[in-house]
């Protein structure tokens, strides 16, 4: 269920609920419905990777023998039905805050499944796939005020671009990968970064993103870097990890970017446990 990387599907819903400027609207804060999304995504993200272990069990076989299922750990069926559960109980989750969650909550699984079945498999719409999940689920935290989604519905291609490149790089995590996808996702990387701080710059919140999107731009280019000065599967793999985990700093960053401070440093306050569990579970 990746642990390490369900800790940055909740900081996503963080992100979100930041945008939604529920939490400076002077009205009392909606811990429920942020206790509702965040146990939501949760869910969503831990039931669409079981399924990717689901789909790739054979191919696991060969390339990843210790994964929980060609180890015998987990039978394929249990392993089916707990991705199952966890994909129903994200969506009713999401649908406790509103229908409009629950749409969103859907199309996060619909299209983690649609990734794990098909998408990971074409060079280009399966890491637009894997974005479309991230930026779905950023909008699954803005949707605790449904209204605000007509206006900053657009914010969402920002994360769809950072896992558009994440994606394409992992391709190259196993046997190797190519150097010139390697310099297309420091592009799009960049393209990430001076996004943020655009609408930083516009929201007059430029010099408190930047205490966010400085050790982001470090974690994340640090082994990319690495990774293009040699394109072995670990190096790839590292680049990945980070790019992963880093999105906990970028989530803050957005955060701050829409005057939540506080909400901010809780965001970054869960880069630690994420790196803790990283140490433990597998993150890619």
């Amino acid at each position: 269920m990746r642990p390490a990387n369900i800790v940055t599907s909740v900081a996503d819903i963080l992100a979100g609920i930041a945008i939604s400027g529920v939490l400076s609207s002077g009205v009392s804060i909606p811990w429920l419905s942020i206790a509702f999304l965040a146990a939501s995504t949760a869910c969503l993200y831990g039931g669409g990777i079981v399924f990717n272990d689901v789909f790739d069990a054979d191919l696991d076989k060969i390339e990843r023998p210790e994964r929980a299922i060609p180890s015998g750990l987990i039978s394929l069926k249990n392993a089916t039905i707990l991705g199952s559960l966890l994909l129903f109980a994200g969506i009713a989750l999401a649908a406790l805050n509103s229908l409009t969650s629950g749409f969103l909550a859907l199309l996060v699984a619909v299209f983690a499944l649609l990734y794990n079945k098909f998408g990971k498999h074409h060079p280009f719409f399966g890491p637009l796939n894997m974005g479309l999940c991230r930026g779905f689920n950023l909008l699954l935290g803005l949707s605790i005020v449904p209204e605000m989604l007509q206006s900053h519905y657009y914010l969402a291609v920002i994360p769809v671009i950072y896992i558009f490149s994440i994606t394409m790089t992992s391709r190259g995590e196993v046997h190797g990968g190519h150097t010139k996808n390697l310099y297309l996702a420091a592009f799009l990387y960049a393209i990430v970064i001076c996004a943020i701080a655009y609408f930083a710059f516009v929201n007059d919140r430029l010099l408190w993103s930047l205490l966010f999107l400085l050790p982001f731009t470090f974690m994340i280019f640090r082994p990319l870097l690495k990774a293009i000065k040699e394109p072995i599967g670990k190096n790839i793999g590292g680049a990945v990890k980070a790019g992963v985990i880093s999105l906990i700093l970028m989530d803050a960053a957005w955060a701050v970017t829409f005057d939540a401070l506080i909400l901010a440093f809780i965001i970054a306050a869960l880069l630690p446990l994420s790196m803790w569990l990283s140490k433990l579970f597998a993150v890619t």
